[in-house]
Order: structure tokens, then sequence, then C-alpha cells
């Protein structure tokens, strides 16, 4: 048996000590355990969002999101948008592929106005986006790197927030794509109608992943915006949030770069279909669209009109091409009991005119979809069906029946 003489003294002390203070204040014990507990809650500084895991410190001075992007596509009997009427010949194929698989990371660091972001393709190891924001006031922000110039909507908007499978006939023609530069943008707000958004930049004119421009005329950017219900209509495809209130913008942007490419696109300048050449300053071109967009209770409605002028200044000819395309998409469950709440149907028309100057050249696109959203944006499977016509009075009229399905996931 242990006797009590035994125990050290020290020990004998501490436990008289605590069972006296235990005594006069029985909620210690309590205390220490809550206490505890909320210190392991503020050293969790791992979370999840919509923008993906989320990393910050307590004092809300620095942030990192970190997003990973999956695309899976299945398409009969290709996947390209034809070009021109050769592109009608090959009926055999099925793609089945990944078509995406993005890494983005953004967030704020010092202050959370002073932001960053970086966009990485992982299936083609491309680094489409870095960039850095000084977002301080709504009215006057500052922006330099590399990202998509806010030329045209439909390409503006993300391609895991898009409405329907992929971008229209007019994004190859028309698209100024991912540029660097420097930007500066705001929104002005006077309350109700007077409610207007401003992009305006210069970059090099030259394509993403390049440094340069190949001479002294840079590319100059603007876009002006009128949100005329007193609310911006976020860029991302469909009203997938049930807007309670109704919101619609009207912009027009306009476009003017020498240099020696025709077309834009992730994979850096090209030129289009009968621009062979790539002599530095060869092309001027100008160009500029109108736009509009409109959201209220599952609607959704957008549009573009583009008109684009090509100078050579090797062979002095201007090429002037046109088109336009309008999307509406509508959740039917809204009014139909037997409709699924998250499957939207929506569809798409778009006209390309290849030069104005000659008649008889048309390309057309009318298409539809089924989206059934299990996430928003985030977690959808989309079906669609499209029929491509192209028309020259010197060729038979070709067109094509396109089937495909995609599934997109972001976490």
């Amino acid at each position: 048996m242990l006797e009590i003489r035994s125990i050290s003294p020290i020990w004998l002390s501490f436990f008289s000590v605590l069972f006296f203070t235990v005594s006069i204040n029985p909620s210690l014990a309590q205390e220490i355990d809550t206490t505890h507990i909320e210190k392991k809650e503020k050293n969790n500084f791992l979370k999840h969002g919509s923008k993906g895991f989320v990393l910050a410190t307590e004092d809300d001075k620095y942030e990192m999101q970190i997003e990973a992007r999956l695309q899976l596509r299945f398409a009969v009997p290709d996947d390209q948008n034809p070009v021109t009427f050769a592109d009608f010949t090959n009926q055999d194929t099925r793609v089945f592929k990944i078509n995406r698989a993005r890494l983005k990371i953004g967030g704020h660091a010092y202050e959370p106005w002073l932001k960053y972001y970086f966009e990485y393709e992982l299936s083609s190891s491309i680094l489409l986006d870095y960039r850095v924001m000084i977002e301080k006031w709504p009215w006057l922000n500052f922006k330099m790197g590399q990202w998509k110039v806010e030329f045209t909507r439909e390409r503006f908007i993300s391609s895991g927030n898009q409405q329907m499978v992929d971008r229209s006939l007019l994004n190859r023609k028309f698209t100024i794509d991912r540029q660097q530069g420097l930007e500066v943008y705001g929104n002005l707000d006077a309350g109700g109608i007077a409610n207007f958004d401003y992009w305006l930049g210069i970059f090099t004119g030259t394509g993403i992943g390049s440094t340069q421009n190949d001479d002294d005329n840079m590319m100059r950017f603007g876009r002006f915006q009128w949100n005329f219900l007193g609310r911006e209509v976020p860029f991302s495809g469909g009203d997938v949030e049930i807007s309670p209130k109704p919101a619609g913008i009207i912009a027009v942007a306009g476009v003017t770069n020498t240099s020696p490419y025709t077309r834009f696109s992730s994979a850096g300048g090209g030129n289009l279909h009968g621009f062979e050449g790539t002599n530095d300053g060869q092309y001027n071109v100008k160009q500029f669209q109108v736009e509009t967009a409109f959201n209220y209770k599952g609607f959704s409605w957008s549009s573009e009109f583009h008109r684009k002028y090509i100078y050579d200044t090797f062979d002095e000819v201007e090429t002037r091409l046109g088109g336009y395309y309008i999307t509406a998409g509508y959740f039917p469950g809204q009014i139909v009991d037997f409709w699924p709440k998250p499957l939207e149907f929506a569809t798409r028309y778009a006209v390309v005119d290849p030069d104005l100057k000659a008649n008889g050249l048309k390309q057309r696109e009318a298409g539809m979809v089924f989206n059934w959203f299990f996430s928003d944006h985030k977690n959808k499977l989309t079906a669609e069906l499209t029929k491509y016509t192209f028309q020259d009075d010197n060729l038979p009229q070709q067109d094509e029946l396109r089937f495909r399905i995609q599934y997109d996931i972001s976490f």
C-alpha cells in the first residue's frame, strides 16, 4: 500500500494548489479546454470555397487560392470548327480527349487590394495567365501581365463557365485572345441607370508568350459598358444563379494593331485563311464590336456584332470581315414542374462573312445544348448538337452535323 510520505513534497504541493483552484472556480477546466479549441480553430488556415482551396494568414494580408479543373470531351464526327470547305471531307473520326486540364492560383499579398493570378494548362505545358492587379478603388484599378483581353464577352468568359460546349465560329476570326501589357479599368456608379464599366489597355500585340512587339506600333484597346439596369451581368454563361433582379448590359469595344498576324489564339499569333505573309508590321488591323447581355430568373441572353478591317501594307489590299451571334438560354424548371431544376436549355446562332466585298460567302452555325448543373459551373455535364453550313457561290454548299458531350469539374 502506497504511503503518503512516499509522495514527493513538490507533487503534493502541486496537487493541493490544483484542487484548491478548481474548487473555487469549477469552470476552469472547461475554460482551459475551450481555449485549446479556439486556438486550434484559429490555426486552421486551410479552407475550401468557390475558388478552390484557400490558404490565408490570420491578419488577412496574404491569401492564396488554388483550384484545378478537368474538361473531358467526346465529339463525333470531329471536334474542330470548320475553317475551309476542305474541313467537311473528314467525316469518319471520333474524338475522346482531355480537352483542358488547368491549374489556377490566385489571391492577394501584403494588402487585400494587391492581387495576383496565374493559370497553367497542364496538358500542353503552357503558362496562360500571369498578372498583378491593383484594385483599391472600384472606379480606378490597374492590371499588368498577360491575360485574355476583355474585347469580346464570348472569349473572355472562362472555358469552364461557358453555356455551350465551346465558343462560336466568330471566335477564330475576331478574338484578340491573350496579350501582354498594361490596363486601367473600373466601375463608375452614380446610382440607378448611371452605372458604367470601362477598360483601356496597351499591349505588345503579338500574342501569348511574346514579350516584345515587332515594331513601334503597340496594340491599343478600349471597352465601354453601360449597365443600364444598375447591375453588371457577370462574365459567365447562362443565369445559373436564377437572378431575382434583372441585369443587362450594352457594350462597345475597339482594337487597333499592326503586326505579322491577323488572328490570335492560345497558341499565339497566327493568320486567317488567305493571309500567308508573316513580315513584321505587314497587317494593320482595326476591329470593333457591339455587345449585349441580359439575365433574369433563369433566362439569359447574349449577342455580339463584329466588323474587322485588315490592311496588307505589303500588297496594299484591304479585306473586311463581319459576323454576329445570338445566344439564349433558360431553366424551364422555373415554370414546368416535370422539368428538372438543374437542367438548362440553350441555343446559339452565328454567322460569319469572311469577305464583305465578295457576294455569296457565308459561314453559319446553329446549335442547341442541354446543361445539367450538379454544382453550378464547377461541376456540370453538357450535351450539344450543332449544324455548320458553308456557302460559296463558286462551290457546292457544304454542311456538317456534330454531336458533343462534355463533363467539366473544378475542385
